[in-house]
């Protein structure tokens, strides 16, 4: 088994993964922390978050038979911190998560978490076993913690000490009683630069983050309307935000993708709140098409940029592109869009 795990780690590198690790499937401590967490409703509208009782933090659950999991992570960082910065300090910039730029990173990441399964089998033939990249009840960050990827830092993203945090995370879980590796430890110290810039302030202590005020929250998983209190503080930032890993110090170590799939496509990374505002729902569909961005459909694409317009400096052509919005067919469009030309006549 310890070559077996030894050779599981090379094969991962080989593929593309940054790291592998391996973890036991004891998971009480997370499992304490996640339901105190659901008790205090910081989960919002996620309730999928609670619809699967413990199979989220008992990996035997889910998948029977499970002994250990295979943590894996993936570099997406596509640009340099100096980039991002110039994007979001332009009101008039459309700012999009980074890691929603490329291809959607489900299927690229299951489609190499199947190939290093099909490499174990080679090795050993049929096992038990099952992959996960964000699809399923699963603590990933917790598993990739306790494999010796990083810590969960106390704005809940995973930090490793030589990578910073800009990398996703995959899962096989298998009846292979592997060796596990030794759990990362904490190096957050008494920092606390991502609870201060946290443009709404979700982060509400070390290791807790209150979902509804934050921003990734509002602009993808909430299907309804974006609290008025919040909008102004939206900024330009139209799908997720990335201020809490810009301003953590260990991303000083975060290396730059080498997956062409992660690199920008359609220039979200540089588009103008105006240009996207105008995209009918064919072009959107269009542009984002194998991307993570679809999942929120046009409505709220829409919905996103007319609180971005709201944000920006006083404009008519900003107004006039609200205006044309303001017979649209969806009354969630309809509203912030109102809201959005409110604001720009204060200005």
């Amino acid at each position: 088994m310890q070559r077996l795990a030894a050779r599981i780690k090379q094969c991962g590198l080989e593929l593309g993964f940054q790291q592998v690790g391996i973890a036991d499937t004891d998971l009480r401590q997370a499992e304490q922390h996640l339901h105190a967490w659901l008790s205090k409703n910081f989960h919002g509208e996620m309730d999928y978050m609670q619809r699967h009782g413990l199979k989220r933090s008992r990996p035997d659950l889910l998948q029977p038979g499970t002994l250990r999991v295979i943590s894996v992570r993936m570099d997406y960082l596509p640009e340099p911190a100096a980039a991002m910065d110039k994007n979001l300090a332009d009101p008039s910039a459309a700012y999009v998560s980074r890691y929603a730029l490329g291809r959607d990173y489900h299927k690229l990441i299951r489609h190499r978490l199947q190939k290093l399964a099909d490499k174990i089998q080679v090795e050993i033939g049929p096992f038990g076993y099952r992959a996960f990249v964000d699809s399923a009840p699963v603590l990933e960050k917790a598993l990739a913690e306790k494999a010796g990827l990083g810590w969960i830092g106390k704005h809940s993203n995973l930090i490793n000490r030589k990578a910073g945090s800009w990398f996703f995370l995959g899962e096989i879980y298998t009846d292979l009683p592997l060796p596990i590796d030794a759990p990362a430890t904490a190096h957050c110290g008494s920092c606390a630069a991502c609870l201060s810039v946290c443009p709404t302030q979700a982060i509400v202590a070390p290791f807790q983050v209150d979902a509804r005020r934050c921003v990734s929250y509002l602009t993808i998983e909430l299907h309804g309307a974006i609290p008025e209190a919040l909008r102004p503080l939206l900024g330009n930032r139209i799908y997720g935000c990335d201020d809490c890993q810009l301003v953590c110090p260990w991303n000083r170590f975060a290396k730059l993708t080498a997956e062409g799939d992660f690199k920008p496509r359609h220039r979200l990374n540089t588009q103008q709140l105006l240009d996207v505002f105008a995209w009918d729902e064919q072009t959107f569909l269009t542009k984002t098409e194998g991307s993570a961005i679809r999942r929120i459909g046009h409505e709220r694409w829409l919905r996103n940029i007319a609180v971005a317009l709201g944000n920006a400096r006083h404009s008519p052509e900003i107004i006039s592109a609200l205006t044309a919005k303001l017979e649209h067919a969806s009354e969630l469009v309809k509203e912030h869009v109102g809201w959005a030309l409110a604001r720009q006549s204060e200005c």
